[in-house]
């Protein structure tokens, strides 16, 4: 008796382990989970025990229980009903009654837990997520069966309408209860819905860590916490003003304009802002923007804070450009700027990036910004510097460099500690339906891959909009993991104000035109709720028309278009206020001797002690230590002399890219690993000096267009740092073309923005087949922007201001010490611009390729230009040919030269910078051997390599009055060949051109 009793008191205590669904009344959070013990099944004294606690009080049971004695009661014997413990024949009987009792009871407890899952999981496939009305804001057109949108799918659980109105234990893994642990069932129903099935549809069960899960269901499902002040209620009113009267503002002003206006999702503008002021409170001062062109006006007037006359003279086509670049259109320029923010009363910076119309491609662009700014300032968890990029719904779907971002956001050196994203989801992209433009349900699935949360509302409810901008604020300062917000909005235009979107949707923009403005819906909950008045809304909205006017008078007095308004990334300490070079010179880019045998030594060593290397890794260093020794460099120690040094002056150094810590042909080992210690490594280079700046060399994603663009990112937010990229084979570069072409080669004429990045692009044709053979020079070429029909004007520092003037600088060294020159002359440049490296292959080992201590002692300096150093060099008259080749080739020909004693007769000239084109030097050559015949010879096919871009540079400094002959491969379609026996062949062949030097007697161009 003793010890039922006791356990009847445990069950008025209210925390025994199957208790807490079993009792009406509340329990504690931390009891367990509510699981039956094994003895509800099969033993009567559990029996025994639920009925003494009910004898003592009702209470102490489910109500399901006290039915049950109840009826029990009714049907016994008068004299047993008043007894204090039960007779045989009642214990039989409730026995034999009470596990199928027990069973039901267990079961429909069980059933509502999965109910509840259920909506936690696929709530969102029914939330009211479309402004029209008329889509499904997934594609998935069926209904889950396990959400009850009608009362037989309760069948589905085994429960029926009866049950509606039992009360059910609450799990652990729900807050819809509030402070109740228990709810009916119907009640449970409609907290569900209001959770999931409103405005805001949530995924985020797809997450694996359970701390993560409860975090969000906590924010989603406890009851009433979706509340907003009312002086909250009246900011985001004024800020829809502003978004949407600016609109209206441009259209009326500029009708017939591509503005790419924001009408439609007008809400973006509060919802962006709503996400800084959170951020900036949780300690956030520095936010990198990205978004395509739709409505970047309006993020740049109403987010950015750009000046509104600044913006409106962009509309004036008689407006000038200053000198200083091409220029872009208004709808893909950026902006810096550092302000107030009103909400926290704390200073922001906030820089939103140029972009092309490449939609999607500023994305790893704006993160490698953001790591930059992050690695700069020590903010090693992103709790002061962070990025949100804006996506288009089809464009989200769409881009395969969006994949290539999201892998990029957990890995060490290429982590922002969260991302927050928003999608303007305005269910078209340009002509094309959604059901032909995915076959993901939701555009943000690809989100999934990086267990991202997914939060989908309702553009048309500003309020729900702005919670869930509170909620991914929140979610990335707990856990610095990305975010995607879905805006699930509609576009009041077409793709842009001229185009006529009923061609092709003409139900959908029926709808539209039919639709209310959000701030007209909005504006008048507030009135009806007496928030605002309505003269207090007129008042706002005219004060704002007020400000549009003023600025747009006083843009009428703007005559002139700088490009450098618009910086995205200025550099104020590099330039001039004016942002001018502070001169135009090069100093020397030579080392003292003490620092080449410092560094020498470093190379061929490790720093750490009781490290066990690869025995291979050791053959290697006491090779660069031999090489030390006798003075000596071959590119890879020529490379660790330009970064060791850059490092000791305090310029950081990032190398990133597709294993370049070994580096694809091994020659590199920048990063030595343990042989015995799982993850012990050691990177010697950041072992070089006492207080040298930090070198990063890290293996990338196999990524090209994502890499790169981040990589390019990463330059902007410095110009003391040297930032290199290397591919694994030259010709994967154009995986990341979009990159190349759209920021690259034409950033700075575009945006008036400088970067220094270099890119290291393995080319060689050896046999190695069409896609391990060339970096494709002839398109970088072909983007220089030098002229060649304009021979140059050699006063002043010619090199230094030829450099200035190109887009970017295309080199292929054929020695290590000009490669260390040309790295290290990349950081001395007053100047920062892009520099585009053929890398060689075979070279890396060739004992011809060597360079003396010498070839980089002080005073030296990068060769644009090597000249023949052999016998035809001392006698210049005698001389018949001069071929002019660049790279490895020279290799080639040297040793044939050697082969058919032809030094006296041949000279071979070195191109070693190709553009901007060495003028100055070409024309010295050809003074010197003004008797002999040009030869242009390059390995790679006529129609490739450099022959087109050389040809006419070469005819202008002879004014047209000599031919340059052409000897390489003849024109193909394909790179190179796969056979090794026609790639000898072909080199055979051209080898033979270049030295019958009666090839050419008696032909004519």
């Amino acid at each position: 008796m003793s010890r039922f009793r006791a356990l009847a008191g445990v069950l008025r205590g209210g925390c025994a382990g199957g208790s807490r669904w079993l009792r009406g009344g509340p329990a504690r959070r931390g009891c367990s989970s509510g699981a039956v013990p094994s003895a509800v099944a099969s033993s009567s004294s559990y029996v025994e025990e639920m009925y003494f606690a009910w004898l003592q009080n009702p209470k102490n049971v489910h109500e399901s229980w006290d039915a049950f004695f109840r009826n029990f009661h009714a049907s016994s014997p008068s004299g047993e009903a008043g007894e204090g413990r039960p007779s045989t024949l009642l214990q039989d009987r409730v026995l034999s009654l009470s596990l199928d009792m027990t069973q039901k009871v267990v079961e429909d407890h069980l059933a509502v837990h999965t109910l509840i899952r259920a909506y936690q999981i696929r709530g969102h496939h029914i939330a009211q997520l479309d402004p029209l009305g008329i889509l499904e804001a997934d594609l998935d057109s069926f209904v889950p069966s396990d959400l009850i949108t009608t009362i037989d799918k309760l069948g589905l659980y085994g429960l029926e309408e009866s049950d509606l109105n039992r009360s059910f234990q609450l799990p652990p893994t729900t807050f819809i209860g509030g402070g109740n642990i228990t709810l009916p069932l119907k009640e449970i129903i409609r907290r569900l819905e209001t959770s999931y099935c409103g405005h805001i549809g949530v995924e985020f069960m797809f997450i694996n860590n359970v701390d993560q899960c409860q975090w969000i269901r906590q924010k989603f499902e406890t009851p009433g916490i979706m509340q907003f002040t009312n002086a909250e209620k009246r900011t985001l009113l004024a800020r829809l003003i502003r978004s949407t009267r600016f609109e209206d503002f441009l259209a009326r002003k500029w009708s017939s304009e591509k503005r790419f206006g924001l009408e439609g999702c007008e809400v973006l503008i509060p919802a962006l802002k709503t996400i800084i002021d959170k951020s900036s409170a949780a300690g956030i001062d520095s936010v990198i923007m990205g978004m395509p062109h739709r409505g970047r006006l309006n993020v740049l007037a109403n987010v950015i804070r750009k000046d509104l006359d600044q913006i409106f003279c962009q509309f004036d086509p008689k407006l000038e450009a200053a000198d200083e670049g091409s220029g872009d259109v208004k709808y893909h320029l950026g902006m810096y700027h550092e302000r107030i923010n009103r909400e926290t009363d704390k200073d922001i910076t906030l820089s939103l990036m140029a972009n092309p119309s490449h939609l999607e491609a500023v994305d790893p662009v704006v993160q490698g910004k953001a790591k930059a700014e992050q690695f700069y300032r020590g903010d090693s968890q992103g709790k002061k510097v962070m990025s949100i990029l804006m996506h288009g719904d089809a464009a989200f779907a769409g881009q395969g460099v969006v994949y290539e971002t999201f892998h990029l956001s957990e890995l060490p050196s290429y982590t922002t500690h969260g991302t927050i994203h928003v999608v303007v989801n305005n269910q078209i992209g340009f002509t094309t339906d959604p059901r032909v433009a995915r076959s993901s349900p939701y555009p943000t699935d690809v989100a999934r891959v990086v267990n991202a949360p997914i939060f989908h509302v309702n553009a048309d409810d500003p309020e729900a909009v702005m919670y869930v901008c509170r909620v991914a604020a929140e979610w990335r300062t707990a856990f610095n993991k990305d975010v995607v917000i879905d805006l699930v909005c509609y576009r009041r235009f077409g793709h842009n104000e001229m185009d006529e979107p009923m061609f092709t949707q003409p139900l959908m923009y029926k709808q539209i035109r039919r639709q209310e403005h959000v701030l007209k819906k909005y504006s008048d909950k507030l009135i009806a709720e007496g928030v605002v008045t309505l003269q207090e809304f007129e008042e706002e909205v005219a004060k704002y028309d007020k400000i549009c006017e003023k600025a747009y008078t006083s843009s009428k007095d703007e005559k002139i278009l700088h490009i450098r308004h618009w910086l995205d990334s200025p550099w104020p300490d590099f330039f001039t206020a004016e942002g001018e070079p502070k001169s135009m010179s090069c100093v020397p880019s030579g080392l003292e001797e003490e620092v080449l045998q410092h560094i020498g030594h470093t190379a061929s060593s490790v720093p750490l002690e009781d490290f066990k290397i690869h025995p291979g890794v050791s053959r290697i260093l006491r090779g660069r230590a031999e090489l030390v020794k006798n003075r000596q460099l071959d590119w890879a120690l020529a490379e660790y002399m330009a970064l060791g040094s850059l490092l000791k002056d305090g310029i950081h150094v990032r190398l990133s890219g597709q294993d370049v810590e070994r580096g694809t042909f091994s020659h590199r080992h920048h990063v030595l690993h343990d042989q015995e210690v799982d993850k012990r490594i050691c990177v010697p280079m950041n072992h070089l000096w006492t207080n040298q700046a930090p070198y990063t060399v890290c293996n990338s994603s196999l990524s090209e267009y994502g890499v790169l663009g981040f990589e390019l990112g990463f330059a902007m937010a410095n110009p003391n740092a040297l930032i290199l990229w290397e591919a694994q084979f030259g010709d994967f570069h154009n995986t990341a073309q979009c990159i190349i072409d759209q920021f690259i080669s034409s950033g700075q004429a575009k945006w008036f923005r400088n970067n220094g990045i270099v890119l290291l692009l393995p080319h060689g044709m050896e046999g190695m087949g069409p896609e391990h053979s060339s970096a494709r020079p002839e398109r970088f070429l072909q983007m220089s922007n030098d002229d060649p029909d304009h021979f140059p004007d050699f006063s002043g520092d010619f090199e230094v201001h030829q450099l200035y003037d190109c887009n970017w600088i295309v080199v292929n060294c054929s020695t290590p010490a000009n490669y260390c020159h040309v790295l290290r002359r990349q950081i001395l440049l007053p100047f920062r611009k892009p520099l585009i490296i053929f890398t060689p292959k075979s070279l890396l080992r060739h004992p011809e390729a060597r360079s003396s201590f010498d070839d980089l002692a002080e005073g030296t300096n990068f060769k644009r230009l090597i000249s023949d150093e052999g016998p035809a060099n001392h006698s210049p008259s005698q001389v018949k040919r001069v071929i002019f080749c660049t790279g490895k080739v020279y290799y080639e020909l040297a040793k044939e030269r050697k082969q058919q004693k032809l030094e006296s007769d041949i000279a071979i000239i070195r191109l070693e910078q190709i553009s901007p084109f060495p003028f100055d030097l070409v024309r010295g050559e050809m003074e010197k051997y003004d008797n002999a015949e040009l030869v242009w010879c390059q390995e790679e096919h006529k129609n490739m390599g450099y022959y087109d871009y050389v040809r006419p540079r070469f005819l202008t400094v002879v004014a047209n009055e000599k031919p340059i002959w052409y000897v390489g491969r003849d024109p193909a379609a394909a790179p190179a060949t796969g056979n090794k026996s026609t790639h000898l062949n072909e080199l055979r062949r051209f080898m033979d051109t270049a030295f019958n030097l009666s090839t050419f007697q008696g032909k004519d161009l």
